[in-house]
């Protein structure tokens, strides 16, 4: 952790994150330049590496990834397979699917190997001014402990992503336990006590089917509420997007609204793998598990210390916790960080999705774009560890060009 590391002036690369694509990018980068490691600073919050991460697939409890092992950070796709050779019993099938603790194991030694243990900046980058008066694009990042920095090139890796709440949400009240009424993204399974509670949870992906099997084994029995019929997927997406197969014709079209078309078409909404279906059907069968296809909650009363559920099908329920599990939507136009880039390079959002270069570049800056805000130009798996790869193999050479650098 580099809280108290004293910042210079002005930086070469400013890395926003230090999640996954972080990762992935930087590994990318120093092996191509190995000493740009002296030029290139990354800010979180933690203030180390895939802290969020490690949180969320440790409080979902988590058992594997759902990629295979040649998608991970480090530019060699072999190398994960190598490192598990004394430990095959943690890659699942199929497609040896990394266990949880394999996968951080990784990729803390691709951090050590690439030294990179003291490269996070503990503090929150809370904004990105443009300093367009000077002859160079140029941000000055603005951190939440009052700090500030000067930064020839960003690359923005936060995730992007805002909580998506139902809207029956909104005419609750607040006279019920906060508790009572939760994101998935707020839930940590390992603190909940939930012998004979009735859960119900809304959302068809597989955090959704963490969260039951995990309600479940707490004694809990699970309603699990999915506005369509459950869909089985090995993969959220098709591997055909990971390659030319699918991305030829993808990159090819010219209407930014169909390529936007063609990434809600192959994600589809949420999925479990065939895996995850298997232990729910088992817990329908002994009765600790009730799944309700095209149903969705109109409205929700907390009374007597439970909740009344009513649902669109005209069904009423009776439950003692609501967990929401109905993902994150990005949207650039609300991003803080892009606020001020907005307003000094205008550009055009499309559902959300910013129009960005081949290099994933802000047009008109030196601003860098990964993860799903990057779906435009990467495709459907952008959010995705492999879509990170694929963000970085744009980004890399952008960053490495002589001319770019100071």
């Amino acid at each position: 952790m580099s809280s108290a590391k004293s910042l210079p002036p002005a930086i070469d690369i400013a890395v926003i994150g230090a999640g996954i694509h972080s990762l992935t990018l930087v590994a990318h980068l120093l092996q191509k330049r190995r000493h740009m490691r002296q030029k290139l600073w990354v800010f979180d919050p933690s203030g180390e590496w895939m802290t969020r991460w490690q949180h969320q697939f440790a409080a979902l409890e988590i058992p594997h990834l759902r990629s295979p092992a040649v998608h991970h950070p480090d530019p060699n796709p072999y190398e994960l397979r190598r490192f598990a050779e004394s430990r095959p019993q943690e890659l699942f099938p199929p497609y040896d699917l990394p266990g949880t603790q394999l996968f951080q194991d990784f990729c803390w030694d691709v951090i050590q190997r690439q030294q990179l243990t003291a490269s996070v900046i503990q503090a929150r980058v809370k904004q990105i001014v443009p300093l367009t008066e000077t002859s160079r694009s140029q941000f000055q990042l603005e951190l939440d402990d009052g700090r500030s920095i000067v930064a020839r090139r960003v690359v923005l890796a936060t995730g992007g992503g805002k909580v998506q709440m139902p809207q029956w949400v909104n005419s609750v009240g607040s006279d019920y336990p906060p508790e009572r009424l939760c994101h998935s993204g707020k839930i940590d399974l390992r603190g909940c006590h939930l012998a004979g509670e009735r859960v119900v949870i809304v959302g068809g992906g597989l955090t959704a089917g963490h969260l039951a099997v995990g309600a479940i084994a707490r004694g809990a029995t699970v309603h699990l509420m999915v506005r369509r019929h459950l869909q089985e997927k090995l993969f959220d997406a098709e591997p055909g997007w990971l390659g030319p197969k699918y991305l030829k014709d993808f990159s090819a079209e010219p209407d930014w609204e169909k390529r936007w078309e063609l990434i809600q078409l192959a994600r589809n909404g949420g999925s479990m793998t065939p895996a995850m279906m298997s232990q729910l059907r088992r817990y329908q069968k002994d009765d600790r598990l009730q799944i309700d296809d095209r149903c969705q909650i109109v409205k929700a009363k907390w009374l007597d210390h439970r909740w009344q559920v009513y649902c669109d099908r005209g069904q009423e329920y009776e439950c003692d916790r609501i967990w929401l599990s109905t993902g994150t939507k990005l949207d650039a136009a609300n991003e803080p960080l892009l606020s001020d880039i907005l307003d000094a390079y205008p550009n055009a959002i499309v559902n959300g999705l910013p129009v960005l270069d081949d290099r994933l570049r802000w047009p008109g800056c030196e601003l860098f774009v990964m993860g799903g805000l990057a779906g435009l130009q990467v495709g459907p798996v952008a959010r995705n560890i492999s879509g990170a790869r694929m963000a970085s193999d744009r980004i890399v050479p952008a960053l490495t060009k002589s001319s770019l650098m100071l």
